[in-house]
């Protein structure tokens, strides 16, 4: 769902999928080729969200500030599923791992990994292509050429989801007992095989 606040307007690209069940308010910009996982929230009510072109935010995510930041998710950010972005800066083509909590003021280095259930604390400055994990949140190593090309993958993967959401996702009731005829599971596969392909 869509809220505006204060006579800010969400502005969502329309290359990118926002799911019905995501909430995105007020002073939020969402560029290409983005998707917004059901029961992320974006809440631009206290100052601004920026999600440049190529990012996903997952489900469950929420994405928040403390009164007068901007969010700035920089081209390509990746938020893994139940993470927290209070007003940090994510850099351009990194991963937050899954229920990872990122606090105000926190500088996310380009190309930089953050493990699951990690806490960054605020204000931290994380270097460029900095592997990061625990709690509290310290930098163990330098993020690999391998590591960079595993995450760019998964992340096009998520690039590819907008338009596939819109072509075959459709509100439907549940069946009561299993098809027949029912499709094999490998067709849900395609994308990621093409996707490492690089077509």
């Amino acid at each position: 769902m869509f809220y505006s606040f204060k006579g800010f307007i969400p502005v969502v690209h329309p290359s990118s999928f926002v799911h019905p069940q995501a909430c995105v308010t007020g002073n939020v910009i969402i560029g290409r080729d983005c998707y917004i996982g059901p029961g992320a929230a974006l809440r631009g009510d206290w100052g601004g969200i920026v999600l440049e072109d190529g990012c996903n935010v997952q489900e469950n995510c929420v994405v928040h500030m403390f009164p007068g930041l901007t969010v700035t998710l920089k081209a390509g950010a990746h938020i893994g599923h139940g993470a927290i972005v209070h007003g940090a800066q994510i850099g351009r083509n990194c991963l937050v791992g899954m229920n990872a909590v990122l606090m105000d003021h926190v500088e996310l280095g380009d190309e930089s990994i953050v493990g699951a259930l990690s806490f960054i604390r605020e204000g931290e400055k994380i270097p460029a292509r900095s592997l990061v994990v625990g709690n509290p949140a310290r930098v163990i190593r330098t993020v690999t050429d391998e590591m960079l090309a595993w995450k760019t993958t998964g992340t096009a993967l998520y690039q590819a989801l907008p338009e596939e959401m819109r072509q075959y996702a459709e509100a439907c009731e549940p069946l009561s007992e299993l098809p027949a005829d029912r499709p094999g599971q490998e067709v849900l596969f395609d994308t990621w095989q093409r996707v490492k392909a690089g077509k």
